[in-house]
Formats: C-alpha cells, structure tokens, sequence
C-alpha cells in the first residue's frame, strides 16, 4: 500500500476528525476498556489546532485518504486535543527542554505498514532540525510497543482521571535525539 507525508493544513481538520475516533477505537482493543475509550475521545483525544497552525503536524495520505497523523511540538503540551487547553501553549527552550512527539493515530485498516514509524522519523528529524536533542511522549498502551522498538524507554506509568470516573493509563517516555 502506498502512502506519502507531508504537512497537515486546516483543510485537513475534517478528514483528521474522522481519523482520530476510527483509529483510537480499531486499535485500543485489549489494551482498553470501550469506556475507557470513548471516555478518552471526549477528554484529550482530538484535533490539536496549535501543531497545525506550526507547521510540526503531518498526515499519511494514500490517494485523497488521511490513513496517519502525527505531529511534533516546540510548545509544553504532552498530548490532548483542543478541548484540553485554554491559552497557546509556551514554547520550549531546545537546550533545555525535549521536543514534545504528539498525537500519532494510524487508520486500523493501514495499521503496522510502517506509517507510524516513517511519521516518527520525520517528526525526529523535524525536531533535530530545530535544534531538539531529546523527544518526550505520552504513549497510549498499543503505541508503546512502537516507540520502544524506536528506542524510547518508558520513565513513568500514569493514568489520566476523567470527569467521568474513568482512569486511563498512559507512558510517559523519552529518546536522545543528538543534533544533527
């Protein structure tokens, strides 16, 4: 199956909103609970309207057809969508700070054809090029298998409190990136 990579625009945000519910749903079976899901599609799944304003979002497209997403961050958000901010996020200082990887989602019938891993890689890129040594996430369950192979090592198990009484846990993980 062919796909390509580029930049993700506003134009995008209708396919992104359909491919973000599909994929969370396709590919959390095992991992979580369906309220644990549809309680995350409310609280901190969704569109994050700042990386596309930045320019460090990019889609997976086949044709006309969204099949990946995912992004990188200068700013100090970990993961969530619009409905989990009030104000822009503060930008990062890349000395000091890691480059935020946020909100990788694979359409579950294009699930492990090396989307996920060639989003990864140009968001590494992307975030070196910024001047970025080191890359931090929030990694859902069945995106931690993924991200350790890249060489993420896991540095702290949380779980997310929903206003619903759902608990969702998540990884926080981490890569040195070097300078390029």
């Amino acid at each position: 199956m062919v796909f390509n990579i580029r930049v993700a625009v506003p134009d995008d945000v209708p396919g992104l909103a359909a491919l973000i519910p599909a994929s969370v749903r396709g590919l959390s079976n095992g991992y979580y609970t369906v309220r644990q899901v549809e309680s995350a599609l409310v609280y901190v799944f969704g569109i994050d309207s700042q990386l596309i304003k930045d320019g460090t979002y990019f889609v997976a497209e086949s044709g006309n057809t969204l099949v990946g997403c995912g992004g990188w961050s200068k700013r100090n958000t970990l993961f969530g969508g619009d409905q989990t901010k009030g104000t822009e996020d503060p930008l990062l200082d890349p000395d000091r700070d890691a480059a935020r990887i946020r909100a990788f989602f694979v359409h579950p019938g294009w699930a492990r054809l090396g989307i996920g891993r060639q989003l990864m890689h140009t968001c590494e890129e992307a975030a070196r090029t910024a001047g970025f040594r080191r890359a931090t996430l929030g990694a859902t369950l069945p995106g931690e298998p993924l991200y350790a192979a890249m060489g993420y090592e896991a540095v702290e198990r949380f779980a997310l409190q929903f206003p619903d009484g759902e608990a969702f846990p998540l990884v926080k993980m981490e890569k040195e990136l070097g300078r390029t």
